[in-house]
Order: structure tokens, then sequence, then C-alpha cells
């Protein structure tokens, strides 16, 4: 056994210190220390289950969302602004769901909340196929937005439970890959399935078959093996349980509380930060909201085939992949979280100008290349997860956080999917203007937000320095005062 020292509860009993997190009961208040070797052991097999599934529920969540982007050029019968309104639908839903879906999620066991609306969404995909009018369509990517909402505040709050705050950015990126690659996997099934005549059914219905019954099946392995917390992991020992929540106690973030705490709200929204991030989320999900489902229009506008199309759109995604990696990588090796969202916009900038640059050149090749650059730019929301994970304690504060990112989330991608009229088309030059000028101003709300941080990260170590003095503390019991409130559920204010 590496463990050093037995668990010690009794400490808590009695104490307000229970109003704190699960946590509390299974390791108490005093810190038990274990070795690197075992932590490192137990890392890796939190990575040997918990990456994989969070990976594929994401692969499986984007591809769902996307799938409207290759339906687009595949039959689907719903066309102009229609088809935006189409497209709006699953963001309406997603917005108006929101809130409740993470304060439900509070209340029960993350992994089985998670599985069951996913294995709903499956279902709502596969009436996709049977649907033949707008106001079908509309009603169900509404319900299949609803569906989807809990995804990312779920598998954000999971990943903080079980990593500590300078292994979250990457592991974070390594689900948030899954949005690159399924532009190249859809692209390169959609372009398969392109090649069908039609003959028994529409191109399009079979997307939707495949992408319900795929989605039914991570549902069920989302049910059967991904941990609620390490609380409760069946996959952990009792001493592992221990050991994973002694890995992140010194992080200050805790893990879950069912109480609904009313002044971690009102603190969140009080907080500057909350509103810049939520602003950041916004300027980047309206670009992305209009390019995930106009990409493949716009290269196609090009002059290319609907066919050829498929297949040119996929690079992109790589690009994404390795945008997100490298920015993960690098926001927890520095422990930076704002530089590497402005890294990743750069790119996507020149991008954006060549497409307007070189509009009607007939120079087809540096129209393409313009339009790979613009997948550096995803990674700027997995940068933003991260910041939420790392960035914000209190189980109640981090739900609402979490939960307002996603309803700006929305927000940005409704406004999205208008920036691309049918009037502008084919080279939509006032909405990839408008790309520009949002993703500007994005530089300019990460760059204010790493200063405030800066800043308040010098006044909490005066702060701690008035605190020694006064108490005559060292930095022991600093360290020790600060392993005692590690699991009270407690904000980064309180």
């Amino acid at each position: 056994m590496d463990s050093e020292k037995e668990t010690s509860r009794e400490e808590i009993v009695d104490s307000p210190l229970l109003e704190g997190d699960e946590a509390l009961r299974l390791v108490g208040t005093q810190a038990q220390k274990f070795s690197e070797e075992y932590n490192r052991r137990l890392r890796n097999k939190l990575d040997k289950v918990i990456i994989p599934i969070t990976a594929v529920v994401y692969f499986t969540q984007f591809l769902d969302k996307t799938s409207l982007n290759y339906a687009s050029i595949m039959g689907f019968p719903v066309t102009g602004q229609n088809y935006n309104l189409v497209s709006m639908a699953f963001y309406l839903g997603f917005m108006v769901w929101e809130f409740p879906t993470v304060y439900i999620a509070q209340k029960l066991r993350l992994g089985k909340y998670l599985g069951v609306n996913i294995i709903i969404w499956g279902v709502v995909l596969l009436c996709h196929a049977l649907a033949n009018s707008f106001q079908t369509f509309f009603a169900l990517r509404f319900i299949l937005g609803m569906c989807e909402s809990c995804v990312s505040p779920i598998l954000i709050s999971i990943i903080s439970m079980f990593y500590r705050k300078n292994e979250q950015g990457i592991r974070i990126a390594y689900f948030y890959t899954m949005l690159g690659f399924t532009q190249v996997f859809g692209g390169f099934v959609a372009y398969g399935i392109s090649f069908y005549n039609g003959g028994v059914m529409a191109p399009y219905k079979i997307v939707y078959y495949l992408l319900g019954g795929l989605a039914i099946l991570v549902g069920i392995i989302v049910l059967a093996w991904l941990p609620d917390s390490p609380v409760n992991a069946r996959m952990l020992t009792k001493e592992e349980r221990i050991a994973s929540l002694e890995r992140v106690r010194d992080d200050q973030g805790g893990t879950e509380n069912k109480k609904f705490k009313k002044e971690q709200v009102i603190e969140t929204l009080l907080d500057v930060r909350t509103w810049l991030i939520v602003l950041a989320t916004m300027l980047t999900d309206i670009p992305s909201g209009g390019l995930t489902n106009f990409s493949n229009i716009i290269i196609r506008n090009f002059g290319y085939t609907s066919k050829q199309t498929l297949i040119l759109a996929t690079p992109s995604g790589i690009v994404n992949v390795v945008s997100v990696v490298i920015c993960g990588y690098y926001s927890d090796k520095k422990g930076e979280r704002m530089l590497p969202v402005i890294y990743a916009t750069l790119p996507t900038l020149l991008g954006v100008a060549l497409m307007i640059g070189f509009n009607n050149s007939g120079q087809k090749g540096v129209l393409l290349f313009g339009s790979y650059l613009i997948g550096s730019f995803g990674s700027t929301l997995s940068t933003i997860y991260a910041y939420n994970a790392s960035n914000t304690s209190g189980y109640t504060k981090k739900l609402t956080i979490n939960a307002l990112t996603m309803i700006f989330f929305c927000v940005g991608n409704i406004i999205g999917t208008e920036i691309f009229q049918p009037k502008d088309a084919p080279a939509y030059i006032p909405g990839k203007a408008a790309i520009m000028v949002l993703l500007s101003m994005q530089i300019g709300v990460a760059y204010l937000l790493r200063h405030i941080n800066v800043k308040l990260n010098i006044k909490r170590r005066a702060i701690i320095e008035e605190i020694k003095r006064e108490n005559g503390w060292t930095d022991d019991d600093i360290q020790k005062e600060k392993e005692r409130r590690a699991f009270a559920d407690m904000t980064d204010k309180q």
C-alpha cells in the first residue's frame, strides 16, 4: 500500500464542513499522502477509461450536430431561409434547456444522466430519417439541442473532478479534438454515401440512420462505464477513490455537491470575469455557427462538385485537431489559458482575409488554403472550457458558469446561422468580413481577461502574506489550511 496515512474523517462530524463536497465524507479535512508512482499509475488507469469515453461522446455529439451540414448537399428537403431556421432550432433547444439540465444533473449521477440523454438523442436522430416537412425537422432539431445541452458541462465537471489543474487543459483538448476528427470522418462517410443513387431512400436519410444507431450505442457505453465522480467510481478500489481525491485536493477546486447554493450563483453573476468568458464564447461561436453549417457550401462555391467538396473540406478538421492539441498542451505547461486563445485566432484571421482578397481570382488553391487555416480557431472554445474547469471553485458556481458559457455558445451559434445570407451567395463577403471583426474583438477580450487574472493573482498572494504575518503562520500552516478547506465547496472568493 502506497498510502502513508490512514483515512481521517472524524474531524468533520457535527462541523459546518458537512455542507461541503461529497468527498469530505470519504477523505476528511486532513490530507493523506500517496507516492508519485502510485499517483502516476492511478492517472493512467483513469486515462484508459475516462478519456476514450469522453472522446467518443464528443465525437458523437459533434457528428450529430453537424449532420445538417452533410445533409444539405445530399438531398435534404429543406433549403433557403427555412434551412437557416432548422439549423437555428438546435441552438434554441440547447439554450432553453441549458440551465434546467445542469441543475438536474447536479442532483443525479452525472454519467447516468448523460447516458440517458445520449440514447434519447439517438432516437431523435432516427426520427430525422422519417421526417419530410420543415415543421417536423424544426421540432426534431429543437429536441436534439435539448438533449445535447448537458454534454459539455458534464464532461468538464468529470475532468475537473478527476484531474489536477495542470492536467485538465490537455485532457479537455483530447475530447475536443473530436470536433476536427468528425469533420474528417463525416466527410469521408458522406462522400461514400453520395455515390448511392437514392433508389430506395434519399442519401441524407442513411446518414441519420447511421448516426442515430451510433448515438444509442454510445449512450449504453456511457451508462455502463463512465464514472460519475471519484467518490463512487466503480472502476476504482476504495483506496484508489481516496487517492483520486487527494490528487486534486491542493487545487482547491472541489468535486461534487448535491446542494444548490444561491450565494454561489449570485457571486458568479457579479464577477466581471464571468461576462468576459461568455463574451469570448459568443465571439467564438458566431463564426463557428455560420461555418458549421455553411463551410461545405462555401467550398463548393469555389467551383467544386458536391462530391469533391466532401473530401476537400476534411483537411480543415486536421488543422483543428493539431491546433487543439498544441493549445491544450501549452495551456497546461505554461499555466496559461488566454494566450492560446489569441494564438489560435491569428491563423483564422489570415484564412478569412485570403478568402476575401482572392475572391473571384480563380485561384482555387489559395481559397482552399484560406478555408483550412480557419480550422485553427476551433481550439479557442476548448481553452475556454479548460479555463472554467481550472479557474472556478464551488460546485454550484462551476455549474453556473458552465451553463452560462453554453447558453452564450448557443446565442453565438444562433446569430452565426444568419451571417451567411442567401442574398450574399456565392461569395458571402459580408459574412466573412463579420468573422474578421468578431475574431479581432476576441483577441482584445482574451487579453483583458488575462490581465484581470494576473492582477487578482498578485492581490491574492499579498493577502496570503498578510495572513501569515497576522497569525504568525508559516507556508506549512497555509498549506494545511488549504487542505482543510479543499472539499468545503467554497468558491475562489470565499
